[in-house]
């Protein structure tokens, strides 16, 4: 059954660019979190600070991530990035595909777990199962 999915246009602006004026690659990841949030709130019909609350939720960390590069973008490109997730019991693997003008330049790579605050020691967190009502919400 395949998933929900999001996809998200934006202009890549100044702050984004090394002094050669190409993206200067940590900020692909910084989009790619933001792309990751945003599916997650188009699947939850909620901003991430209500979902966090209605699930008893500590975050999602990510604990892998990874990128290839094709093709570089630079400053007044504007991209588009595509996110599909895949889950597993405790954890998920996001994918994001960030083209320009059709043609793709950088694909992103998470692999992030769920988490709630451990209840012996909210200091801490620790994984969890994924709720199902959370899954069910991305199953198209």
């Amino acid at each position: 059954m395949p998933l929900l999915s999001n996809t998200r246009i934006m202009r890549i602006e100044w702050a984004d660019c090394d002094p050669a004026g190409i993206v200067f690659y940590p900020r692909y990841f910084e989009m790619f979190d933001l792309s990751t949030t945003m599916l997650f709130e188009k699947a939850l019909g909620m901003k991430k600070i209500n979902f966090i609350k209605a699930h008893n939720f500590g975050g999602y960390p990510m604990f892998d991530t990874r990128a290839r590069f094709f093709k570089p973008t630079t400053f007044g490109d504007v991209v588009e990035i595509a996110s599909s997730v895949t889950f597993g019991r405790t954890s998920f693997d996001v994918e994001h595909r960030l083209t320009r003008d059709g043609e793709l330049c950088v694909e992103g790579f998470e692999k992030r777990v769920w988490v709630i605050r451990d209840p012996s020691d909210p200091t801490k967190i620790k994984s969890h199962p994924i709720p199902r009502e959370v899954i069910e919400k991305f199953e198209m």
